[in-house]
C-alpha cells in the first residue's frame, strides 16, 4: 500500500483543514474545521486525532464497522465537550471522513461535505453523500451537480462533528483489489476540479505522490478560494 497527504491553505489566511496518513496501521482521514477564530483548525485536529487514537486502540477488527463509527462519535464528543469549555471557540465543529484498510477490506465512516473516491479499472466513483443544502437540492431534482458547484448557499452543511452532542455518522465497507485507488478530500477539492478532471489526473501521474499533488496543484489555479486537502491511498 502507498499513501500521501497534501494540504494547502488556498487564498484563505489560515488551513483550518487537518489529514492523517497512519500507512502502518492503515488509518485515512481528511476534516474541514469551521467556527470562530482559531476553532477551525482546532476543530479538525482534534477530529483527527481522536479518531486515530481511537481506532489504534482497536483489538479486535471482527466488528470494525462499528468501530469506525464509534470513533466518529468519540470525535464528535471531545470537539463538542471542547467547544462548550472553551467561550472563544464556541459553535466550532468539522466535517470529517475517515478511511480504515482491514486487510483487503476498507471502512469509511463520514460527516459533512468532505469526500471519499473509489478509482478503480479507469473510473471513478463516489463513496460518500454530502451532508449539504445544496446536496439535498440536488437529490429532490431541483438543481444539477454543475449548480450545486456555485449556489451561493454551498458551503452550508446539515451535519457535522462538534456541533451538537450527538451526530449520525453514514458508516460503508467494500472489497478492495489490487489497482485501487481511493482519495479522501475536501470540498476545496471537490468543488472546484471536476470528477472527471480527478480520474484523469490520478491515471496519467507517475506516482502516488505526483497524483496527490497535482490534485492539490490544480485546485489552487483554478482559484483556490478555500482550503486544499487530499489523501490518496493506492492499493498496491
Amino acid at each position: 500500500m502507498q499513501a500521501k497527504g497534501v494540504t494547502h491553505r488556498g487564498l484563505r489566511d489560515k488551513n483550518e483543514d487537518s489529514f492523517l496518513v497512519e500507512l502502518e496501521h492503515k488509518i485515512f482521514a481528511v476534516a474541514d474545521g469551521m467556527g470562530g477564530h482559531k476553532a477551525g483548525e482546532v476543530a479538525s485536529a482534534l477530529a483527527v486525532k481522536t479518531v486515530k487514537e481511537y481506532l489504534l486502540k482497536v483489538k479486535d477488527t471482527e466488528d470494525a464497522l462499528k468501530e469506525i463509527e464509534a470513533a466518529v462519535k468519540e470525535a464528535n464528543k471531545i470537539v463538542y465537550s471542547h467547544s462548550c469549555l472553551n467561550p472563544k471557540q464556541r459553535g466550532m465543529g468539522t466535517t470529517l471522513t475517515v478511511l480504515w484498510v482491514i486487510g483487503m477490506e476498507a471502512y469509511v465512516a463520514h460527516v459533512g461535505d468532505s469526500r471519499a473516491y473509489l478509482l478503480r479499472d479507469g473510473k471513478i466513483a463516489l463513496i460518500t453523500s454530502d451532508h449539504s443544502f445544496v446536496q439535498e437540492l440536488v437529490r429532490e431534482g431541483s438543481i444539477t451537480e454543475k449548480e450545486a458547484r456555485v449556489h451561493p448557499r454551498r458551503n452550508l452543511l446539515t451535519r457535522a462533528v462538534g456541533i451538537e452532542r450527538e451526530t449520525s455518522v453514514d458508516v460503508i465497507n467494500f472489497p478492495l483489489k489490487k489497482g485501487d485507488y481511493v482519495l479522501l478530500c475536501t470540498d476545496g477539492l471537490s468543488g472546484t476540479i471536476s470528477d472527471e478532471e480527478i480520474r484523469d489526473i490520478v491515471y496519467s501521474s507517475s506516482t502516488v505522490d505526483e497524483a496527490c499533488e497535482k490534485l492539490v496543484e490544480t485546485a489552487r489555479s483554478r482559484g483556490g478560494e478555500d482550503n486544499i486537502t487530499s489523501v490518496l491511498v493506492y492499493i498496491d
